[in-house]
């Protein structure tokens, strides 16, 4: 369990970052923005990422955990903060980023806003609960998601 777990305080903190990051994201009309944050287990930042920050089809948690070695060991301890529940389905990929979290050996993930049936049928926290991930979702902040994806309400 990671150091800084028993923190709500914490988590909204590292949370709200993960928002701030989402609003960095090139607008899209075919995709969530979407910001992430990995932080180690001492609190330590690993990574951020935000949706398309390298590509057109990139994903936060995927640009995120993609600047991290795959070995580093505190992965294990780690937290992933994500303005929006992890993708369970991807057109663009072959991976989703549920797998890719899972992959990882990432023990927790807190989440804002659970994904809208948008563009897919998105069941992303019970796939990371079902792997054994502790799931937190923080829905005081799903307001702020939404506000950033806005345009794809209008």
């Amino acid at each position: 369990m990671p150091d800084h777990a028993s923190s709500p305080e914490a988590d909204r903190r590292w949370l709200a970052q993960a928002v701030a990051l989402a609003a960095a994201c090139p607008v899209s009309t075919t995709a969530f923005a979407v910001g992430a944050v990995i932080v180690a287990g001492d609190g330590t930042v690993l990574a951020t990422g935000h949706s398309r920050e390298t590509g057109p089809h990139d994903h936060a948690e995927e640009a995120a955990l993609a600047k991290i070695d795959p070995g580093d060991p505190r992965l294990a301890s780690a937290t992933l903060y994500s303005s929006l529940e992890p993708c369970s389905t991807r057109a663009s990929r072959p991976r989703s980023c549920t797998e890719l979290i899972i992959a990882a050996g990432v023990p927790r993930v807190v989440f804002a806003w659970r994904e809208p049936g948008v563009f897919v049928d998105c069941v992303g926290a019970e796939t990371l609960r079902e792997a054994g991930v502790e799931v937190v979702e923080i829905p005081e902040l799903a307001a702020a998601v939404r506000e950033v994806n806005a345009h794809l309400f209008r």
